[in-house]
């Protein structure tokens, strides 16, 4: 390294609008002693989930600090915990469409020319305000230009900035995240002169939409991401222009940008985000029998082994999944063991994702109940407090299990999506606490084998619930 050698500060992010859906990143270089925006970068990918856009914009904001000086030190910024953890080393990359990105972005500089920084995502809102320009442009089947940066927008509506050396916008991705070839041409860049850029200071606007996330999502949707819910990814708008950024010669990670009022909702950081997958379907499933904790524990039948396959098939393709947790039962683990082979992941036995324990009913169906033990299944259908016959679990006592295992997930994923595989009456348990939803909704829930649903936690308590069922019927 030489003496002369510069120093940059790198923001970067990417979303994609359904994960996989159409997908940009953005990208800013900025000198890190003045603050001064030196590039900018923004492109539509096409189709691509929300990691691989942001690898994208990472690798995007490498190249154009590599290009003002390939000598440079390097700080990274980005509110992706997945990308940061991974690119410092503490994470393994196991997703193939990352692999390829995370190897180039590590060659562009030197060995210890880069160093990375989680923040929150109310400090990257250039960089994610540039990537929801590119998806824009491509909704409207353009490229993104500098012309339709509002950060070319001087505070006070005075003149724009003059783009110098500016690079050829990259071909569209395939469908995907196609890794990036040898040869790719740099993403369309703007060459930044003077001090005095403004940065917009207005979050996204999500039309029906709101930081705590999506009701649900048309078509079965996508699994979700690290971050569930973020308006800026799931609105139809661009950013809205507030409060400018004064770059003045303090260290740059040090600035903050002031959200116009009424727009921004407050930032709640990454949440914890749970896939909820149900065990695949076993010999009891199509005949409808009670199938607790408490019974002989079958194992997936031919059908639910196929289901389960089809699942980690599934997750595979988003490549969102970081952990998997599972019930201690056969089914659950077994489960949980085709979808961690197929995504390389080590599962973890969590007890308090268990079926509950259906007494003297378990391997019964509903009717031999209601002939054997008609008033106590009438008490157990009145009250959430009733016991199966026997001394099984009532679902009151099934909910302050539910719910203790949950605060304990929350604590040791934050920030994190993870796969919990479990039945019936837990992950109806996680929805409707989430919801916020009396204990008789359970039965107003229909759960198939091999179905998923994601619930996403965020620091002030509140949740997000989203619903699929897309990998759970063959017949």
């Amino acid at each position: 390294m030489t003496g002369s050698a510069r120093e940059f500060v790198v923001e970067a992010d990417g979303g994609s609008r359904g994960n996989p859906g159409p997908a940009g990143y953005g990208a800013v270089v900025r000198d890190a002693a003045t603050g001064q925006t030196l590039v900018e970068a923004a492109e539509y990918l096409g189709v691509v989930t929300n990691n691989v856009a942001e690898y994208r914009g990472l690798l995007a904001g490498l190249r154009a600090a590599g290009e003002l000086d390939p000598d440079a030190t390097v700080h990274v910024r980005m509110d992706s915990k997945l990308v940061v953890e991974q690119m410092s080393g503490r994470w393994k990359i196991k997703h193939p469409d990352m692999k390829p990105l995370a190897a180039e972005a590590a060659r562009v500089f030197p060995p210890g020319h880069v160093t990375y920084e989680w923040i929150p995502r109310a400090e990257n809102k250039h960089a994610d305000r540039l990537a929801n320009e590119a998806m824009d442009a491509g909704a409207r089947g353009e490229q993104w230009s500098p012309s339709t940066s509002t950060a070319e927008l001087v505070a006070g509506g005075a003149e724009r900035v003059a783009p110098a050396g500016a690079g050829e916008a990259a071909d569209v991705a395939a469908a995907g995240g196609d890794a990036l070839s040898a040869g790719e041409r740099l993403p369309r860049t703007t060459a930044r002169t003077g001090a005095g850029s403004a940065v917009s200071g207005g979050a996204a606007a999500a039309a029906g939409a709101s930081d705590g996330g999506e009701a649900a999502v048309s078509g079965g949707g996508a699994i979700a991401e690290e971050r569930v819910g973020r308006a800026a990814r799931t609105g139809a708008g661009g950013a809205v222009p507030g409060a400018a950024e004064a770059p003045a010669a303090a260290d740059v990670r040090a600035a903050k940008v002031v959200a116009s009022p009424g727009w921004g909702p407050p930032d709640m950081g990454s949440p914890a985000t749970f896939v909820l997958l149900r065990h695949g379907e076993t010999p009891l499933t199509p005949q409808k029998r009670f199938s607790g904790s408490g019974g002989s524990d079958p194992s997936l039948s031919p059908v639910g082994r196929e289901q389960a396959e089809r699942v980690a098939e599934s997750l595979a393709r988003r490549g969102t999944i970081e952990a998997i947790v599972a019930s201690p039962l056969a089914r659950t683990r077994e489960t949980a063991g085709i979808v961690a082979a197929r995504l390389n992941l080590a599962v973890t036995v969590e007890e308090g994702l268990r079926e509950t324990d259906f007494g003297a009913w378990e391997g019964l169906t509903f009717g031999e109940v209601r002939d054997r033990h008609p008033a106590d299944l009438d008490a157990w259908l009145a009250s959430p407090d009733a016991e199966p016959t026997g001394g099984g679990e009532s679902f009151a006592a099934t909910a302050t299990r539910v719910a203790a295992t949950r605060d304990k997930l929350v604590a040791a994923y934050a920030g994190r999506t993870v796969l919990l595989v479990s039945h019936v009456t837990p992950i109806k348990t996680f929805l409707r606490l989430a919801l916020g939803a009396p204990p008789e909704s359970l039965f107003r829930m229909e759960l198939s084998a091999a179905s998923l649903s994601a619930v996403a936690y965020y620091a002030d308590g509140g949740a997000s619930v989203r619903l699929f069922n897309e990998t759970s019927h063959l017949r």
